[in-house]
């Protein structure tokens, strides 16, 4: 039991930190997944920014007792945005595509800023 407390409590600052960070982007992939409505009972839906230049959207959910999952990555590039889904190759977003992932983005950003301003008047 007493080997698993520094598992579950971080012993250093940069432990503290990741943990937080970690917990931080499961939260933002959760209020990400739930953008164009419930998630379905028994689905797994997330939607978050990886980074400066990426962006995931994940589903997993069963089909006859068999686990699905679908990740398409967006790469926003100066020239454009690719996205790639599974083992396929990188393509360009159509013009509709593009403005659906951009007002995805904003939504996005809406929510997660509420998100922290709660967190922050909360503290």
């Amino acid at each position: 039991m007493i080997n698993l407390l520094p598992k579950i409590l971080p012993r250093n600052d940069e432990d503290r930190q990741a943990t937080i960070e970690r917990s931080l982007m499961r939260a933002e992939a959760k209020i990400g997944g739930q953008l164009f409505g419930p998630v379905p009972k028994g689905h797994n839906r997330q939607f978050f920014c990886l980074d400066d230049h990426t962006w995931i959207w994940y589903e997993e959910w069963q089909t006859k007792g068999q686990r699905q999952t679908v990740t398409t990555r967006y790469e926003v590039r100066p020239n454009g945005v690719l996205k790639a889904q599974g083992n396929q190759p990188y393509q360009r977003l159509s013009h509709d595509e593009a403005r659906n992932l951009y007002r995805a983005v904003d939504l996005y950003r809406q929510r997660v800023g509420t998100y922290y301003q709660r967190l922050l008047q909360n503290a």
